[in-house]
C-alpha cells in the first residue's frame, strides 16, 4: 500500500483537529554464546529461544552443571534463569527426573518474551493471522469502550498519537513506534488495567508484522482509518469506535 501524498495529507490533519479533547472529561570461552551485560536475561533469551525452536524436542534439557560450562556463567545465574523459564511455562522441575521441557500448551503465549521468541522462529509468519485473530476480539471493543470513557488526558494521548501517525505517512516520524502509540492509547483510554496489559500483545504483534512485511510500513498507510477510530472516540460513537477499528486491523492485515 502506498503511503499518500503529504498534500492529499493536509485535509486529514485538519479534520483530526477538529474537536479538542478539552471539551470533554480526564563451552570454551570464546564458543560460548554472547549474553551481553545482563548475564541472567542473556541466559533466559538464550535458553528461552533454544526451547522455542525445539532444539531440547530430541534431548534432555541441561543440568545446572552443563548449563554453568556452556555459558560460562554462575550457578545462582544458571538458577534464575531457569526459574524465570519456569514462571514462563517452558520449564517445570519435577523430583528424579529434573528439569524438563513443557509442551507448547503450557507456555505463556501472553508474555512478551515466550511471544517474540515465537515470533523470531523459522516459519513463524503463520502466528500473525491468528494474533490479528486476537487483535479483532479485543481491540475493537476496546475502542468502544474508550468512546464512553476516555477522559480528557486520554484524548490527548490519542490525538498525539494520531499527529505522530500523520506525521508518519509524511515521512516525518517512524511508522512502527507511531503506529503502536496509538493503539495503546486507546486500550489505556478504556480504564481498564487488562485491556491496558494488552498493549505488549499489540505492540510485539505490530513489530513481527513490519518485519515480515520487509520494513515497508504498510501496517500504518492508511491514515484514515486511525483518523475514523480518533473520531467515533472523540464523539462518543462507540459503535463507529468499534468498527472503525476493526477496518484499521483488518485493513492493514490484509484479511476481511
Amino acid at each position: 500500500m502506498k503511503m499518500a501524498a503529504p498534500q492529499a495529507l493536509a485535509p486529514l490533519r485538519t479534520q483530526a483537529r477538529a474537536m479538542s479533547w478539552a471539551e470533554r472529561s480526564s563451552p570454551p570461552h570464546d564458543e560460548r554464546p554472547e549474553l551481553g551485560r545482563n548475564l541472567t536475561y542473556g541466559l533466559l533469551d538464550s535458553l528461552g529461544r533454544a526451547i522455542v525452536a525445539g532444539e531440547f524436542e530430541r534431548e534432555p534439557f541441561p543440568v545446572e552443571a552443563e548449563l554453568v560450562r556452556r555459558y560460562g556463567v554462575s550457578l545462582s545465574v544458571t538458577r534464575e534463569a531457569v526459574k524465570m523459564l519456569s514462571a514462563k511455562g517452558l520449564l517445570t522441575a519435577r523430583p528424579r527426573q529434573g528439569t524438563l521441557v513443557q509442551p507448547t500448551t503450557s507456555w505463556n503465549l501472553f508474555d512478551t518474551d515466550v511471544l517474540r521468541w515465537l515470533l523470531d522462529r523459522k516459519f513463524a509468519a503463520d502466528l500473525l493471522p491468528q494474533l490479528t485473530q486476537l487483535r479483532i476480539a479485543i481491540e475493537p471493543e476496546a475502542a468502544s469502550f474508550a468512546a464512553h470513557l476516555a477522559t480528557a488526558e486520554d484524548g490527548r494521548r490519542i490525538e498525539q498519537a494520531l499527529e505522530r501517525v500523520i506525521a508518519a505517512a509524511q515521512g516525518e516520524d517512524e511508522p512502527l513506534p507511531a503506529g503502536i502509540a496509538f493503539h495503546v492509547a486507546v486500550l489505556r483510554a478504556t480504564q481498564n488495567p487488562f485491556y491496558a496489559q494488552f498493549r505488549d500483545v499489540v505492540s510485539t504483534a505490530l513489530r513481527a508484522s513490519m518485519r515480515f512485511r520487509g520494513g515497508s510500513g504498510s501496517e500504518f498507510a492508511n491514515v484514515r482509518d486511525y483518523i475514523a477510530v480518533h473520531t467515533a472516540i472523540r464523539t462518543s460513537d462507540a459503535d463507529g469506535a468499534r468498527t472503525a477499528m476493526r477496518n484499521l486491523i483488518t485493513g492493514s492485515a490484509g484479511t476481511d
